[in-house]
Order: structure tokens, then C-alpha cells, then sequence
């Protein structure tokens, strides 16, 4: 008997430690795959990442902050929206960036980083443009300079699409996506937080309003276009980590075969084939798919629109609104994407878009409560996180629901189809925004906005049961 108990105890400890080199051994094969976040091309992709990301609010909330400010209309604001169309229409020049080399540009520093930092100065030229121009009584030049900022904004992130997948193997590409992320998210925090901080310490320092020969005082309340110069200067001058970046990269290896097809080849194997292969393994199911792309996030996008004139007229000051909006938002955002991708292999895609629909409906409902409260900041906090939170989890299914509509033949191609269409009608929408609270109000605005998530729970509800997904929850 103590022998067999002498035995017992060998084997457990022979058990425990194999139980140790293995968790050892695994820990250490986590720290090798973690280390592919430190290789130059990881790198990299996190700085154009910060790049991409920057312009996006500067043309869109922090500029409709300001706007407001300045005491441009509700109406104006909204169709000036209309600007960031330039992202959901990138698809029409991809094809010229792609295919078409720049003048002594592309022999020094090669095809896409010739077309990265042409299209970063342009941002850098366009963000120095919407600072010096006065709204209030230069709004046309600030608005072309607003349209070179998104157009050389989006076409950034056409030449960096393909600078990213030309940068590394297959098996890397999901390391410098993370990267590349992290980095958009860091510089949305960096432009709508950042923004509106720098502005309100540049009031609270007295900085000389050049333009007119007059100066600011902490007490005033009234616009100051000198503070936003200040702001607006100093985010084009962070492009300056995207740009030194690009000048420092190597040029990507670049399929030589693809600079050999002239344009009609081009759509017909980039925009054809990708289209007629979804409709031909969807056939009429393709309509109510497409349907459900064209309007999935139709809620958020015209309510984000008005949500920076909403805060702007609550009396809110910019200090709370870069602390609650732009940095609880984003972190909620981020959390509510975690939730989503776990709910998603737990539950199912379309059940958690079914979830991301209902959540998103009830995060404008909040908005409309919170119009009717006034200056209430503990109420702000708790709406923008519960929206927030919705509008990651919503995401998460969306991505995850899109990634799996599209054939490995088309990915990036039908997956930025997808993209495009995903953003047209919410942001032509958008437009007439500012025209709808001008007449009715934010409470009634934002009932309205709740409201247009209801036909999405309708295709939501079908598109769940088409055969396709039932086969592929089965």
C-alpha cells in the first residue's frame, strides 16, 4: 500500500509538471505571437494608422462643433455633411491611384509612397485652410478647404490599403489591421478630444485673433476663430507622424501584372466580376441584402451629424464635451466592439445585429430624453456611454456580418463595395439633418432617428432567415 501511494504521488508530480512546461510553453508561443506587434511593419501601420484617422472628425464633428459655435445654422451644417461623402465614393478614383504614376514622385519614392504623401499634404494644406478661414464670414473658402481635406483624406486611405496588404504576408495582415486601428482610434480621440482641449485652453490663454486686430479674453464667450486656428494648426502639424513615416518606409514589392490593365479591365475584374459573383450566389436574396447594408447604420449616422449643434446649443462647454463625448464615447465604442465579437461567436452574427439594431434604436431615445433635460451633465455621461456601447456592439456584428458575405476570390474588393454603399444613403440623409431640427426640434429629431431603425429590425428580422444564414448557424 505505501508503495502504490509512492507511485500515486510520482505520477501526480510527473502530471504537475508536465502541466507547468505546457503552460510554460504556451505562454511563451503568446509572447512570440504578441512580438509581431513590435516588427517595423506593425510600427508602421500604427503611425498611418494615427494618419487616417486624424482628418475624419476634423471634417465632420469637431467642424459641426465649431460651426455651431460660430453660429451657423442647423440647416447649413447638415449639408455640409455632405462632405464626407468623399469617403463612401472613393471606389470611383481608386482605380487612378492604383493604376496611374505621378510625375517624378513615383521614380523617387515609388507608387504608394508617392500617392501617401501627396495626399497627406494635401490634408496637411487643407487643415491649415479650415483654421485660418473665419465661418462667420469666410464659410465658402473653409468649405473647399473642408472638401480637399476629405477628398485627400480618403484617397489616403486608398493608397494605404494598399501600401498595408503589399507590406507583409498573409499571415501578418491581421497584426497590422490591429495596428492600423489602434492607431485610427488613438488619432479620433487625438482630433475630437484633442480638438476642442486645445481650442478651449487657447480662449482661456488669451490668444491674439489676428484676423481682426482684436484679442480674446478668458471671460468671453463669444466664437474666436484664433483659438480654432490654434487647434486646426496644430493637428495638421500631428499629420507630421504619418508623413515622416511614409518618408522613412520602404516602398512595398508591387504584382507588376496589375499596372498592366488599362481601365475597362479594371472595372470589369475590380467592380463587375466582384458584383455579378455576389449576385450570382445570393440571386434574389441579394436585394434584401444589399437593402440591409444600404441601411444598417442609418440611425447613428444622421444623428451623429447633429449630435456636436446639439451640445453646442445644451450649453455644454468644450472641456465637457472632450471628456464625456470623445473619450467616454470612444471607450465605450471600443468596449461595445469587445462585447460584440464575443456575443457574435456566442450567439450568432445575426443575432447580435438583430441586438445591435435594438440597442442603437434605444441610444436615440436616450438623446431625445436628454434634449428635455437641459445642461445635465451626469445625464450626458450616461447616454453617451449607453450609445456608445450600442454603436460598438452594432459594429462588431456589422464587420463580422459583411466579412462573411464575401468570396475569398473578392474580398477587399466586394468587402469596400459593401463599405461604400453601407455609407450613401445614411449620409445623403444626413444632409437634410440640420433642415429637420430647424423645424422641429432635437426631441422630435432624434424620435425620428429612432424611428428609421425600425425597418432595419424588419430586414434584419427576414435577412435572419434567409437559407444561407440559417444553413450556417446550423
Amino acid at each position: 500500500m505505501p508503495g502504490d501511494m509512492r507511485a500515486v504521488k510520482a505520477i501526480k508530480t510527473v502530471t504537475a509538471a508536465k502541466v507547468v512546461k505546457g503552460v510554460q510553453a504556451g505562454l511563451k508561443a503568446w509572447l512570440r505571437s504578441f512580438k509581431v506587434y513590435a516588427e517595423p511593419a506593425s510600427l508602421r501601420m500604427l503611425a498611418l494608422g494615427f494618419s487616417a484617422g486624424l482628418p475624419l472628425l476634423l471634417v465632420l464633428g469637431t467642424l459641426s462643433f465649431r460651426l455651431r459655435e460660430a453660429g451657423i445654422d442647423r440647416t447649413t451644417i447638415g449639408y455640409l455633411s455632405w462632405v464626407g461623402l468623399a469617403y463612401g465614393l472613393k471606389w470611383l478614383w481608386a482605380p487612378l491611384v492604383d493604376r496611374l504614376p505621378l510625375p517624378w514622385l513615383t521614380n523617387w519614392l515609388g507608387w504608394r509612397r508617392s500617392w501617401l504623401l501627396l495626399a497627406q499634404v494635401g490634408i496637411v494644406l487643407g487643415l491649415l485652410g479650415m483654421g485660418h478661414f473665419d465661418p462667420q464670414s469666410q464659410l465658402d473658402a473653409l468649405v473647399w478647404c473642408a472638401v480637399l481635406t476629405a477628398f485627400s483624406s480618403a484617397t489616403q486611405d486608398i493608397a494605404l490599403d494598399a501600401f498595408r496588404i503589399e507590406s507583409a504576408a498573409v499571415d501578418r495582415q491581421a497584426a497590422l489591421a490591429a495596428s492600423y486601428q489602434t492607431g485610427y482610434r488613438l488619432a479620433m480621440i487625438w482630433a475630437g478630444a484633442g480638438g476642442l482641449w486645445l481650442t478651449a485652453q487657447a480662449e482661456i490663454l488669451s490668444i491674439p485673433a489676428s484676423a481682426t486686430g482684436t484679442t480674446t479674453t478668458a471671460t468671453t464667450t463669444a466664437y474666436q476663430n484664433a483659438a480654432w486656428q490654434w487647434a486646426y494648426s496644430v493637428m495638421a502639424a500631428s499629420m507630421a507622424l504619418g508623413v515622416l513615416t511614409v518618408w522613412f518606409s520602404p516602398e512595398p514589392a508591387r504584382r507588376e501584372g496589375g499596372r498592366r490593365q488599362n481601365v475597362v479591365e479594371w472595372l470589369k475584374s475590380a467592380l463587375v466580376e466582384p458584383f455579378l459573383d455576389f449576385v450570382h450566389r445570393y440571386r434574389w436574396q441579394a436585394v434584401l441584402i444589399l437593402s440591409l447594408i444600404a441601411i444598417y447604420r442609418i440611425s447613428d449616422v444622421v444623428m451623429g451629424i447633429m449630435a456636436n449643434p446639439f451640445y453646442v446649443d445644451m450649453g455644454y462647454t468644450k472641456t465637457e464635451v472632450a471628456t464625456v463625448s470623445k473619450v467616454y464615447g470612444v471607450i465605450m465604442t471600443l468596449t461595445g466592439a469587445f462585447v460584440g465579437g464575443a456575443l457574435a461567436l456566442r450567439l450568432g452574427v445575426m443575432r447580435v445585429l438583430m441586438l445591435g439594431a435594438t440597442l442603437s434604436l434605444g441610444g436615440n431615445l436616450l438623446f431625445s430624453w436628454l434634449a428635455g433635460q437641459g445642461h445635465n451633465l451626469t445625464g450626458l455621461i450616461w447616454v453617451v456611454s449607453a450609445d456608445n456601447l450600442a454603436s460598438g456592439i452594432a459594429s462588431a456584428a456589422f464587420i463580422a456580418f459583411l466579412s462573411s458575405l464575401t468570396n475569398v476570390r473578392y474580398s477587399a474588393t466586394q468587402y469596400a463595395l459593401f463599405s461604400s454603399l453601407m455609407l450613401l444613403a445614411p449620409k445623403w440623409l444626413a444632409g437634410f439633418s440640420g433642415r429637420f431640427v430647424d423645424a422641429h426640434g432635437y426631441t422630435t429629431f432624434f424620435l425620428s432617428t429612432a424611428a428609421l431603425s425600425l425597418p432595419v429590425l424588419v430586414l434584419v428580422f427576414f435577412t435572419a432567415r434567409l437559407k444561407v444564414f440559417q444553413t450556417a448557424k446550423e
